[in-house]
């Protein structure tokens, strides 16, 4: 596996690759790997020749008092698991290589002006879409992809990629993957190492929710404000546990929605301690 830290190094071997007629496949990631970047990197070797993963923490999707300074890294496992799953290349630059001006910072965004990104999460970290957008459309100008892979357990970051796709006219398809969660049900997360073991156990209330939520779909509820108030209800129920949102909103545009017309998506976001914590499922036609 091909370890890369500069941007021209990337576009050389990626153009080799393309002079070759092989495709390829990006996985873009903050490090700190897990079983479920593991299965977007599998996706990526299954539907590409050539797999690139970012193993980059982001500076601009960050805002004041969060948790840049302390977001987990390991680039040494980092790098063991993306080669034991057939990664071609890893692409780990510094900040100064993604950002040149310095400072983690930049002069030029791109930007979703709709709703979307006010959303959600959107709600209380409203630049992190911003800098989504502006870290990856860097690195699809960086390893022009003919595929580019990302986890439905941030489905609302899955959602704003696939619209700047669109809109930019990028050409690159979108590849969602479903959620890998423990054998408890907990969805896999860099931050669930934050977790103490008491924390860790109050945790499961995510997905209690979640699988409450998808029980109630398949007995045939409709009334989406009745799902999202038996969820809301079932973590208020966990001491540790301290409500960001829980909402339901249409799948494609993240407006919120009062009815089950798929596609629907259920998402939350929930403080264990202080660990922010998502989770969501999507009802889909």
């Amino acid at each position: 596996m091909i370890v890369a830290t500069t941007v021209d190094e990337v576009r050389r071997t990626v153009r080799a690759w393309k002079r070759e007629g092989l495709t390829v496949g990006l996985v873009p990631t903050m490090g700190y790997l897990h079983e479920g970047h593991a299965s977007l990197v599998d996706a990526a070797v299954a539907a590409c020749d050539r797999v690139v993963a970012s193993d980059f923490v982001n500076p601009t999707q960050f805002g004041p008092g969060e948790d840049l300074e302390s977001y987990p890294r390991d680039f040494d496992h980092d790098c063991a698991l993306l080669e034991e799953h057939g990664c071609s290349m890893v692409f780990h630059p510094s900040v100064d290589e993604m950002y040149p001006d310095g400072g983690g910072k930049t002069d030029t965004y791109v930007e979703i002006l709709n709703d979307m990104p006010k959303q959600l999460c959107g709600k209380t970290r409203p630049i992190h879409f911003r800098g989504v957008c502006t870290v990856v459309s860097k690195l699809f100008n960086i390893v022009t992809p003919d595929k580019a892979f990302f986890g439905q357990k941030d489905a609302q970051q899955l959602a704003v990629i696939r619209k700047m796709v669109r809109d930019m006219s990028y050409g690159i398809e979108i590849v969602g993957c479903p959620i890998v969660r423990e054998e408890d049900g907990l969805a896999k997360s860099s931050r669930n190492t934050y977790l103490s073991d008491e924390e860790r156990e109050a945790a499961l209330v995510l997905s209690k929710a979640v699988f409450l939520g998808q029980k109630l779909v398949e007995d045939g509820e409709t009334d989406a404000t009745k799902i999202v108030a038996a969820m809301t209800d079932l973590i208020q129920a966990e001491p540790l546990a301290r409500i960001d949102y829980v909402e339901a909103v249409d799948g494609l545009t993240m407006a919120p929605v009062t009815t089950v017309e798929p596609p629907v998506l259920f998402a939350m976001a929930v403080y264990i301690g202080t660990t922010r914590l998502i989770d969501n499922f999507l009802v889909e036609a």
